[in-house]
């Protein structure tokens, strides 16, 4: 019997992991240094060495940008599973799993509050349910968000987070595309700023349609930004694509994005588009 690796070890394990609280550290995807979980928070969720920007939360998103906010609550949404589908499980059974996770209906939720004393209302979609991907759900949320901003006379911002379209739909999702571009067409008719803030990643039906109507295009540093994946680009035009591509600073030397704004910044730089676009102030 080796004492020291059946009786010693066991218990110099056992004293650390009552030490050491789960969840402490985080590691950077961009960079893979080791961040200590209460520093990046304080940070904005920003990897200090390299600048990466963390996913953050619809709520946090709300924090970060408005002074003072509230919840706009959306219309109950069934679950609906128009195909049938099934892949490794159920939708129905996938979509029960995500709200039970996340505690949200679906992917995208919305608020409405003040930044520097001016109205806005905030649509944002939530990458921790099913990758913010585009169903019925979320198109629901995007007109509802809309029709919010006009009935209050308030600019709408969205903040895009996505994978797409959602294939489990098939073409309700897609459909979801011409849905939110009629749902802009009326903010536009009522004179109503629209502000996109693009983040990462915002790709496929999303990148599309909503995402690329706005006035304004803000995007933060180095979001993935595009319709289809690189790969499938390279494959179909059989071409090597430039350093960078379909990220956020090449977006924005090519003309697609107005700004690329770092997150500690963001609120700062809504407040003072709003100043220049809201009608009260021009």
């Amino acid at each position: 019997m080796n004492w020291i690796t059946n009786f010693v070890k066991p218990k110099i394990q056992a004293l650390i992991k009552r030490d050491i609280p789960d969840h402490l550290w985080d590691k950077c995807p961009s960079c893979d240094r080791m961040l200590f979980r209460k520093d990046l928070i304080s940070n904005l969720s920003v990897c200090e060495h390299c600048n990466y920007h963390f996913k953050i939360t619809p709520l946090d998103r709300a924090k970060l940008i408005f002074d003072s906010f509230e919840r706009i609550q959306l219309k109950k949404k069934p679950i609906v599973d128009p195909l049938k589908f099934k892949d490794s499980k159920k939708y129905s059974d996938r979509l029960k799993e995500y709200r039970q996770k996340t505690l949200e209906d679906d992917a995208f939720q919305s608020f409405q509050g003040e930044i520097g004393q001016i109205a806005l209302t905030m649509g944002t979609m939530n990458f921790s349910f099913m990758g913010g991907s585009m169903g019925c759900a979320v198109g629901n949320g995007f007109v509802e968000s809309v029709d919010h901003a006009i009935s209050h006379q308030s600019p709408f911002l969205i903040v895009t987070t996505s994978g797409g379209a959602r294939m489990q739909e098939g073409l309700f999702s897609l459909m979801q595309m011409p849905r939110t571009i009629l749902a802009i067409q009326k903010l536009k008719k009522a004179s109503l700023p629209y502000i996109v803030l693009l983040t990462d990643p915002t790709t496929g039906g999303v990148s599309a349609s909503f995402a690329m109507l706005g006035d304004i295009h803000l995007a933060e540093p180095k979001s993935l930004i595009g319709f289809a994946g690189t790969r499938v680009i390279e494959e179909t035009i059989k071409q090597k694509l430039p350093e960078g591509f379909q990220r956020a600073e090449y977006l924005q030397d090519h003309g697609m994005v107005d700004m690329v704004v770092h997150r500690s910044a963001l609120k700062t730089t809504i407040k003072n588009i709003l100043l220049c676009l809201s009608p009260k102030n021009v």
